[in-house]
């Protein structure tokens, strides 16, 4: 189930709110999120549900002999981290590993062909981060399995994030308000994100999809170009728009999450867009990997090793590719050269420059996560520097689809900059500020579902991880 279908908003969404505030009790509220939450997961996958419970049992009972047995703890910290990757290792990297070494040993092992468990990346990293924060008693043990369970499985966050670390909503577990006007702020937002998904996402993906879909041999460079500038849109109001839905919901229930972007298309380097992009993902391995491993308070070399090896694993994060990888180490070099002597240098430049650098950056990064096939992200990126020309005119004019989603990359080039946030913390005081934000909260609702009427094309990048 998706947040942009009829199911979800017209039947699954109306039902859990209006089952959460009959139950009166915090216990009985968050006992109704759970059932709810299990339920969305199980719409798509009830086999994998066995395998949630599983983990949030296991880190339930680790978690507590961690609190408990503190002379034991470390023993436990590492049970727990060998199964939870061990989990993660198996369902999502299993099939690359042994495709890999039929490859490089010319053996015939045969692939698992499991189905990769959705949000597994996301519902995992977030239980791991929470045991771990028991171990270092940033947070005491939750008592309830109910309570923990809850927090494991909240559906607004529970497919694709933003990962929700455990001592962000540790007291609204127990100690949250709701009310009205909490829940109207909360389907504001939620109706922006959904518009970000529908509107934008959605026509970008057609462009991009039907111009990587088709024979890259015989096209051109600008439908390469344009194919890249519109998977760089789509995947932004893809990811953002899902991430403001979920912030959205939560709020409704009287949760706050963290941001997740910050408007990453206007940075002015590198350094600067993983500040800004997936945060709650580059916040984790900071916390949990980088300065466990020493951070920049160690050797020259290790420093530059423990920026790979967070760039490794966040590539490997996202798939079990060798796209992914490449897309992970690629980062992770850029982002050594800007922190060794080419980030001063940038600092020097007009604002405009900077912007330009980090964007063509940007695009090549995404160009590289988009095509997982090597001979054909080859193809791709010569061509994108070696003029080729191709009939793009009559392949546009004759695809009615990409012709009228065209004008939405003109549309989510504006929206990917904060000129309404501008506007807001001007104005957000104002009578005329509210009565126009719930207008064109509520219209941009409205237009999302007549798009939804007329549209067969919903895709959804970030449920794969």
């Amino acid at each position: 189930m998706v947040f942009s279908s009829f199911t979800f908003l017209f039947i699954f969404l109306p039902l859990v709110l209006l089952t959460y505030f009959l139950a009166k009790k915090r216990q009985l509220r968050n006992i109704v999120l759970l059932v709810f939450s299990l339920i969305f997961y199980a719409w798509g996958e009830p086999v994998y549900v066995i395998l949630m419970l599983l983990s949030i049992i296991v880190n339930y009972f680790i978690a507590l002999k961690i609190e408990r047995r503190k002379r034991e703890k470390k023993k436990w910290m590492i049970i727990d981290v060998i199964f939870n990757l061990g989990i993660i290792g198996f369902f999502k990297y299993g099939n690359f590993m042994i495709q890999n070494i039929n490859t490089v040993f010319h053996s015939n092992i045969v692939e698992m062909n499991l189905a990769l468990p959705i949000g597994i990346s996301f519902y995992t990293f977030q239980v791991l981060s929470y045991v771990i924060d028991v171990y270092r008693k940033t947070v005491p043990a939750q008592k309830s399995i109910v309570n923990l369970g809850m927090y494991v499985t909240l559906f607004p966050q529970l497919i694709a994030g933003p990962i929700v670390r455990y001592e962000t909503v540790a007291k609204e577990i127990e100690n949250r308000k709701e009310n009205f006007s909490e829940v109207v702020e909360g389907l504001k937002r939620f109706f922006i994100g959904l518009g970000k998904k529908v509107l934008i996402a959605n026509q970008m993906a057609l462009i991009a999809d039907t111009i990587y879909g088709g024979d890259l041999a015989t096209t051109g460079t600008v439908s390469l170009w344009l194919a890249a500038i519109s998977y760089t849109l789509q995947i932004y109001f893809d990811f953002s728009g899902y991430s403001d839905m979920a912030i959205g919901l939560g709020r409704m229930f009287g949760f706050h999450f963290l941001e997740n972007f910050n408007y990453p298309y206007i940075a002015k380097s590198i350094t600067d867009f993983w500040r800004r992009w997936h945060i709650s993902l580059s916040t984790w391995f900071r916390d949990y990997v980088y300065i466990p491993l020493g951070g920049n308070r160690v050797s020259k070399f290790k420093w530059l090793r423990n920026i790979l090896v967070v760039w490794l694993l966040t590539g490997l994060w996202h798939g079990a590719s060798w796209n992914f990888i490449l897309w992970g180490v690629y980062y992770g070099v850029i982002l050594i050269i800007e922190k060794v002597f080419l980030g001063r240098i940038i600092e020097k430049l007009p604002k405009v420059l900077q912007h330009i650098y980090a964007l063509f950056f940007i695009i090549i990064g995404w160009v590289i996560f988009r095509v997982e096939d090597f001979s054909q992200m080859g193809i791709v990126l010569q061509k994108m520097f070696t003029w080729q020309a191709s009939s793009i005119i009559d392949n546009i004019v004759l695809n009615f689809d990409v012709f009228s989603s065209l004008p939405y990359i003109l549309i989510g080039i504006i929206g990917s900059m904060p000129l309404w946030t501008k506007v807001r913390e001007k104005r957000k005081q104002t009578n005329s500020y509210l009565i126009v934000s719930n207008l064109w909260s509520f219209g941009i609702f409205m237009l999302s579902i007549c798009f939804l009427l007329v549209a067969t094309y919903n895709p959804f990048i970030y449920f794969r991880f």
